[in-house]
């Protein structure tokens, strides 16, 4: 029995060794095997097992989320940021998340901005400007990203890959979208040879024929969609009487410009003001279909066209810790995935289940999903194709009520997931953000509570002891 023991010990000494590469120098002989000094012992962890090893609280190299802010999202055209230059959008929540952290902003490695609509060169030069109105210095680079209705989470995964490459250990992942300003349009001719490709075709089709797609395809009723933008302005109004918005949203003081008159007013804008209230089905029913005669896809059951701004501030959790900045949360995965032009709505429901595999997670592992009301067909559509809790879906609401300034979306719900993990605690450790994206595709990423201590990417209970060696019987 002795001589059992002595070799299972051995046995997990050499483990010991494999997981601690940086044990002391120090060595003795066991059995005629180098090994380390350090005492084996055995340490509970939240997965329920018992590991001849150290349990470690926080991994260095994670790249986590130290701040999340975004403007209010008002409508284009009609509401607060009509007359605000977007540049003057986008800094505001540059500034906070450096402001808010203590960052000093020379030590940021890189702004990349998703953005969609503006041509790309001006683009370009709004968002270097906006650095400097954020008081940035000439030595920090700007620039930016276009994966569509994803732009906004590509931007803070594009960061989050080059802090995970050790291109720089502080970074910012931003979104800006003024469709004021730039509304959405084809510009120049189309190529004839799309009329040889049926897909190449299908990226052409208006969003809300790609919409009618969905419904049709999937079985998404008419019903079904008015009843998700009721549930949609219900949760949004709900959060903002409850004032959950408040740790999210930057106040951006602008002005109003009179179309009668000319006359300016200064103003604050800290409050979303696409939301209504008092939204019923009843109401939602008495609207037309806009893109199909006897369609289902309606003004109301489709995202608002929006203006705003996010900003997220990224950096090595080791970054974090040494300049005691609290991690608000921790950047797990990002996929994104193509699909078929002409349904182009249902991107979430492949590309979440491959973000979360890529986690090491189980979608019932998820605690919270932000998922973009780009409309309410598709949105329905993969809910339930996922089988979702629809109480751990856009429980703040979504751009049906909220809107959809493309480029900052996001974003935008990287935020909004965030602070809301953070007001739940303990209760809510993983969130997913994802949306479907124009021509075809999905994306999606992983996130992770900030303040988790057991570090364990896929914890669960477990009845039995399993232990690490066939001897240890």
């Amino acid at each position: 029995m002795e001589n059992k023991n002595n070799k299972m010990r051995l046995r997990q000494q050499v483990l010991l060794e494999h997981l601690n590469p940086a044990a002391p120098a120090r060595r003795r002989a066991v059995g005629g095997v180098a090994s380390s000094n350090l005492v084996v012992s055995s340490s509970p962890c939240a997965a329920g097992d018992s590991a001849p090893y150290p349990r470690t609280t926080d991994f260095l190299d994670d790249v986590v989320i130290v701040a999340a802010y975004r403007t209010a999202i008002c409508r284009a055209k009609r509401g607060g940021f009509k007359d605000t230059f977007p540049d003057d959008l986008l800094a505001p929540v540059l500034k906070a998340v450096i402001e808010t952290t203590g960052v000093k902003a020379q030590e940021v490695g890189d702004i990349v901005v998703g953005s969609v609509l503006a041509p790309g060169a001006q683009r370009a030069n709004e968002c270097r400007m906006a650095a400097f109105f954020a008081g940035f210095p000439e030595t920090v680079p700007v620039r930016t990203v276009n994966r569509q209705c994803s732009s906004g989470l590509q931007a803070v995964a594009d960061v989050a890959a080059a802090i995970k490459a050790g291109f720089y250990d502080i970074g910012i992942g931003a979104g800006l979208e003024s469709m004021t300003s730039n509304p959405m349009a084809w510009e120049g001719s189309v190529n004839p040879r799309v009329e040889s490709n049926q897909r190449a075709q299908d990226c052409l089709l208006p969003m809300g024929v790609t919409s009618e797609n969905v419904a049709e395809r999937y079985g998404v009723g008419r019903k079904q969609q008015d009843a998700a933008s009721v549930t949609s302005h219900q949760r949004a109004a709900a959060a903002t009487a409850a004032g959950k918005f408040r740790d999210e949203i930057i106040p951006v003081h602008t002005k109003l410009v009179d179309p009668k008159t000319g006359e300016e007013k200064q103003v604050t804008i800290a409050v979303d003001d696409g939301i209504r209230p008092q939204t019923t089905l009843a109401d939602l029913a008495k609207l037309k279909a806009v893109f199909k005669k006897n369609g289902s896809t309606t003004a109301g059951n489709s995202s608002q066209v929006s203006d705003g701004a996010a900003a997220v501030l990224l950096m090595k959790r080791r970054t974090a810790l040494e300049k005691g900045i609290p991690v608000l949360g921790v950047f797990r995965s990002f996929v994104a995935v193509g699909v078929d032009p002409a349904v182009m709505g249902i991107g979430p429901a492949v590309a979440i289940p491959k973000a979360v595999q890529a986690a090491g997670l189980e979608l019932s592992d998820i605690d919270l999903f932000e998922i973009n009301e780009a409309f309410a067909s598709q949105f329905t559509y993969c809910a339930q194709q996922l089988e979702l809790d629809p109480e751990k879906i856009n429980v703040n609401g979504g751009a049906i009520a909220l809107g959809h300034p493309l480029g900052a979306t996001g974003a935008r719900c990287t935020a909004t997931l965030l602070n809301e993990m953070k007001r739940r605690g303990k209760d809510c450790r993983f969130g997913v953000v994802s949306m479907c994206i124009g021509s075809g595709m999905g994306a999606a990423a992983v996130f992770e509570r900030g303040s988790v201590v057991d570090t364990l990417s896929n914890a669960r209970p477990i009845a039995d002891n399993n232990l690490l060696s066939k001897d240890a019987k």
